[in-house]
């Protein structure tokens, strides 16, 4: 499909730069026949004892770093984990590094081991991992998306992580998790529907623009996930018996997906995926989805348009815009029916 269907215009004050306080107070949008003008809060009565929610419980870790190549400011940004304490990282600015530089980041130094291309660089640390994360620990900043235009505080290193954060991994949080409270999940879990887990490592590439006119020319970069067998078993069994999956945002779903054989059955999973998700696709054991609001022109926009059906997000995010419903990161949320 050429990539401009899935433009729009959004007022950029719409854009939230800080999380609505508590968090289930966020509008939440349901697009299904019709539209609904609720809030996070109005999530458990929606749901059916027998439903299940899947949730990704990855963990953000402090990607972003700031270094100098002698006098020259470089801002890194970690994306993927290569193990022995080397990284993938996008460099900004990157025209004049090369490898084998070194860059200082106040008490420790990194090298260049690799330049490739789009800004995207090989560090190595020159430790194994665990000294790395401290590192990361130490000098490490919350990799707050590009599109909020201030500097990461104090305040974020704990709204920029959802309630069921576990795993360390992510450069990017699975931001409709960060809607929930304890309350909310005390009261979901109290209408007989169990939260279940799953792990996905958001990339950095879920904010990577896409560049091609055509989505069959894009190149997603891969995210390393995983399923357990037990919840696989528990998922099968819930929708056996007629129960709907609610997917708690597109890494839960692209993961829930990558995993789903054709007969609708989940598998055990554990692996990279570059799944790609556009108008077309045949959505396997995702019947719900709760998600934000999200980028023009972005894969997400194509994954959610995938799912409810291009026409009926259009005309959502009409509606949200009118409405002045918060978007993106920290942003409100909507609540997809699966188009049928």
């Amino acid at each position: 499909m050429r990539v401009a269907a899935f433009d729009f215009d959004l007022p950029p004050e719409l854009i939230a730069d800080h999380p609505a306080r508590p968090r289930d107070a966020a509008r939440m949008l349901a697009v299904g026949d019709r539209l609904q003008d609720l809030t996070v809060r109005d999530l458990p009565r929606l749901l059916s004892p027998g439903d299940l929610v899947v949730v990704n419980d990855t963990r953000v870790i402090p990607a972003r770093l700031f270094a100098r190549r002698g006098e020259a400011r470089i801002e890194l940004l970690l994306h993927k984990r290569l193990g022995s304490g080397r990284w993938l990282a996008f460099a900004r600015p990157a025209k004049k590094l090369k490898a084998g530089d070194r860059l200082a980041i106040e008490d420790a130094a990194v090298t260049v081991a690799e330049k490739r291309q789009g800004g995207e660089v090989v560090l190595d640390f020159g430790a194994g991992d665990a000294a790395t994360m401290a590192l990361l620990a130490r000098h490490g900043h919350v990799p707050l998306p590009p599109y909020i235009r201030r500097a990461d505080t104090q305040e974020d290193i704990a709204d920029y992580q959802t309630l069921f954060a576990a795993r360390d991994g992510a450069v990017a949080a699975p931001t409709a998790g960060l809607h929930f409270t304890p309350d909310l999940r005390k009261a979901i879990e109290s209408r007989g529907v169990p939260i279940l887990t799953v792990t996905l490592h958001v990339g950095a590439g879920t904010f990577l623009p896409v560049k091609v006119e055509d989505t069959r020319n894009h190149v997603m970069h891969a995210e390393w996930g995983e399923v357990g067998a037990a919840v696989a078993e528990r998922v099968n069994a819930a929708r056996a018996a007629g129960g709907r999956l609610l997917a708690v945002g597109t890494t839960s779903a692209r993961l829930l997906e990558s995993a789903a054989g054709e007969d609708g059955c989940l598998c055990p999973f554990s692996g990279e995926t570059d799944i790609f998700i556009t108008p077309g696709y045949r959505f396997r054991i995702v019947d719900r989805m709760l998600t934000n609001f999200h980028l023009p022109r972005s894969t997400l926009f194509m994954l959610v348009s995938a799912f409810a059906g291009l026409d009926r997000m259009k005309a959502a995010y009409a509606h949200a815009i009118a409405e002045r419903y918060r978007f993106y990161s920290y942003g409100d949320a909507s609540l997809l029916e699966r188009a049928r």
